[in-house]
């Protein structure tokens, strides 16, 4: 092959590779609707233009089989065949046939030596077509009065057992793809009433096992006079194209890999422009984070893809596993925009398709059950994925019979998994998490689709190791929601830096609820010992410790207890305090996976290169908690249970960041508007456009004097750093200037009087005493009234 007969290989072998995925979705949606013309036409469009394509580039074998399908979907398409499962069953089998061929093409640049006569023959006997078909002048007669006698159904392809019903959005989803289109080398002129014409010379097709029914001529206008782009081609396709290149994945891997040196860099000088005085220095830094700041976002944004591009696959999956089980299964997608790092989507593919097929499989009952039972004859399946706090949540949920917890529990006994006296002192959240174990099936035999007991444990240890967690939630008779929470990338992170035993560490910020730092008395009795286990009471609550220096085997300070940091973490359900010899600073950290000789342990997850060239690593939050106990399934873990009474009161609390303003007003501001806590030297503070700002993160950041905006105080002049309360949105951010940080409580706030000024919403006791409600966006409108309006980066 010339360098240009393999270009356009390599580009035909792409393109088709998407147009096959996309046909999986198009045959399935037109099971359910089988006379939508413009699904018809997109679908016989795609298949005519892969199979003239082969012909254009010899591929005899591809080249038959989809000339085949091509006269079933012409046949469908006037109106001949009526479309059921037996038939999408067949061109689905002649879709996997052409994926099969494609793959060989790409392996070793041939054919392969299968043989796929079967297949066409199969799908040239459905319907006992006719030898010709006579061009209809008007629309295509009535599908009663041109059906084919009952013929007996092909040994090769066994019908399905039932329809899988597809709902409205599926459906809308499909639709809204793009429809096959060929190489660019492969010039097409289609037509809104016949099949696309190939404009380069093919070779002549062979001829079909059995005889096939010749495609229509209806009376047109030459191609060169068509009046608008042909049916389901948009408008502007051209400019379109023009704006959009594909890039080789391993060239952006190079880019993000170059662009986390940058970071790195970037970390250094910045770094060292803290202890700069040099003010060209110090701004051409600043300018350089800024730009680094927004390439690495724009590098991240190429790398980002929809996790639709994962559900594609799906309602095929659905339907035809729905089939082999003989139910009827409905699909919903929801939130299939949302984006994920390609690494991650690579990462939970297979975890993914264990839980829909798991879904399916034991989740849905059949017909017969669900009606007994008084339920819709269809099964639901809905998936549904979603941002929040800097992850990706993914649902997988059903409305099947749920968990049955006593035989699970029964099962897991018989397996030695746990002892009997454990087992029943479990919680049904404990049995039902037992599916994760390896190995574990309650399926009483084992068939191709399940009871091997390879499918949950497989989607927990895989969705674990890209940072993520499980967990599953059950009621018998309604169904089970499996959730699965993931980092968006795993390229760079933010990260808190402490110390411990000399040596730093990085804590992915996910993993990050909160931090407690206790002084003097407060650390040598705050910390008590509970059925040998260290626990610190943080508002009502027993948290369980985990000593980092002892966990790792590091030295202790001297100081060690005078000064307690506890660093509030969330591992796996469970929240548990690693106390730390210091804290420094969140910061954007460049993953850098570990070496081969540390691996094996469970501790670390990665390392980075800090500002200073030095090496840290990054803890591994849920494999620290296993290594010490904190999260086992063998642990007594009556210490962590809360009661109802308490579950009900925390869904009302509140969580409050309290401050002192002016001489003695006492305020709160809800701590989820909290952006950072900051003190900054009052000597760093300038005026700006007659506004108070200063200089931070490479940006200018305005500060709000709340004792003089609210109660007319001039602050006393001092040298003790200036306490700053940081609000950020829409990209913007201000800094609120308090007098004093008091604490972080959480309470139900019940406001007990409305208003007497204007930048407050009303006054509530909190922790005993009168406290003033901050109305933050008041004081913000107030203070730079378009500041909402207006998207900066902060």
């Amino acid at each position: 092959m010339s360098s240009d007969d393999d270009d356009l290989m390599r580009e035909f072998l792409l393109e088709s590779r998407e147009n096959l995925n996309q046909l999986d979705r198009d045959f399935v949606e037109l099971e359910q609707n089988p006379r939508d013309p413009k699904l018809l036409g997109a679908i016989f469009r795609c298949v005519h233009t892969i199979k003239g394509t082969a012909g254009f580039l010899g591929l005899v074998k591809l080249e038959s089989l989809t000339h085949t399908g091509e006269s079933q979907l012409s046949r469908l398409r006037d109106g001949v065949l009526t479309l059921d499962s037996q038939l999408t069953s067949a061109l689905l089998a002649m879709v996997d046939a052409v994926r099969r061929i494609l793959a060989s093409l790409e392996a070793n640049g041939g054919e392969g030596s299968e043989d796929f006569g079967s297949i066409a023959e199969a799908l040239s006997r459905i319907g006992a077509a006719p030898t010709r078909i006579e061009a209809h002048e008007g629309p295509p007669p009535p599908v009663q009065s041109a059906a084919p006698p009952a013929l007996e159904p092909s040994p090769e392809l066994a019908p399905a057992v039932v329809r899988t019903a597809q709902p409205e959005n599926v459906t809308a989803v499909a639709k809204s793809s793009p429809e096959c289109a060929p190489p660019e080398r492969v010039a097409l002129a289609p037509s809104v009433e016949e099949p696309m014409q190939m404009a380069l010379p093919q070779a002549p097709a062979p001829q079909p096992a059995a005889p096939q029914p010749a495609a229509p001529q209806p009376a047109r206008k030459p191609t060169e006079q068509l009046e608008g782009p042909p049916e389901g081609v948009a408008k502007g396709a051209n400019a379109v194209s023009d704006t959009a290149i594909r890039v080789d994945v391993a060239l952006l891997d190079r880019v993000m890999n170059l662009v986390g040196e940058l970071v790195l860099a970037r970390n250094q000088i910045m770094q060292y422009g803290q202890t700069s005085k040099d003010a060209g220095f110090i701004s051409a830094s600043q300018r350089l984070n800024l730009l680094t700041t927004e390439l690495q976002a724009g590098v991240m944004k190429t790398r980002m893809q929809p996790i639709g591009n994962v559900w594609n696959r799906f309602p095929r999956i659905v339907r035809d596993l729905a089939n082999v089980c003989g139910k009827k299964v409905t699909l919903e997608l929801e939130g299939t925009e949302t984006e994920l790092d390609r690494t991650i989507i690579e990462a939970i593919k297979d975890p993914l398709t264990h839980a829909v097929r798991n879904a399916v499989d034991h989740g849905i009952e059949t017909q017969e059950r669900r009606l007994l039972a008084g339920k819709p004859a269809v099964g639901r399946v809905h998936l549904r994925a979603y941002h929040e706090g800097g992850q990706v949540n993914i649902e997988i949920s059903d409305d099947g019979g749920g968990l049955a917890i006593e035989k699970i529990r029964a099962r897991a006994v018989e397996r030695g998994l746990v002892l009997p006296e454990r087992a029943a002192r479990m919680s049904e959240r404990e049995v039902a998490h037992l599916i994760f174990a390896p190995g574990f099936s309650t399926a009483e035999q084992v068939t191709n689709v399940s009871g091997r007991g390879v499918g949950m444990d497989v989607v927990k240890t895989n969705i674990e190791k890209i940072g993520g967690t499980v967990d599953l939630s059950s009621r018998y008779g309604q169904g089970t929601t499996l959730k699965i929470k993931i980092p968006l990338t795993l390229a760079i992170i933010p990260a808190l830096i402490v110390t411990s035993g000399g040596e730093r560490f990085a804590i992915p910020q996910v993993n990050l609820h909160e931090l407690v730092r206790l002084e003097g008395a407060q650390a040598r009795r705050g910390i008590e010992s509970l059925h040998g286990t260290d626990v610190y009471r943080l508002r009502g609550n027993l948290l369980p410790l985990v000593f980092l220096n002892r966990a790792l085997r590091l030295p202790t300070a001297d100081s060690a207890e005078d000064v307690a940091n506890i660093v509030v973490l969330q591992a796996d359900d469970r929240q548990f305090g690693l106390v730390v010899d210091g804290i420094s600073d969140t910061e954007e950290i460049v993953v850098k996976p570990l070496g081969k000789e540390l691996k094996s342990l469970n501790a670390f997850a990665g390392a980075t290169i800090m500002g200073d060239g030095r090496v840290a690593l990054i803890l591994d939050v849920l494999g620290i908690a296993q290594r010490t106990n904190v999260v086992s399934q063998s642990r007594d873990r009556a210490l962590l249970e809360k009661t109802r009474n308490q579950l009900a009161e925390e869904e009302k609390r509140e969580a409050l960041l309290l401050f002192r303003v002016g001489s003695s007003t006492r305020m709160a501001i809800p701590l989820s508007m909290v952006a950072r806590l900051e003190e900054i030297a009052p000597g760093r503070v300038e005026r700006a456009a007659g506004r108070d700002v200063v200089q931070y993160r490479g940006a200018i950041l305005p500060l709000v004097m709340l004792g003089r905006e609210l109660f007319r105080e001039a602050r006393p002049e001092s040298d003790e750093p200036l306490p700053v309360i940081v609000y950020s949105e829409k990209g913007r951010s201000i800094g609120f200037v308090v007098d004093q940080i008091v604490d972080v409580v959480e309470e139900v706030v019940t406001v007990r009087s409305q208003a007497s000024r204007e930048g407050v919403l009303g006054s509530a006791v909190v922790q005993g005493r009168v406290t003033d409600l901050l109305d933050v966006h008041a004081v913000i409108r107030r203070f730079d009234s378009g500041f909402f309006d207006r998207r900066d980066a902060a």
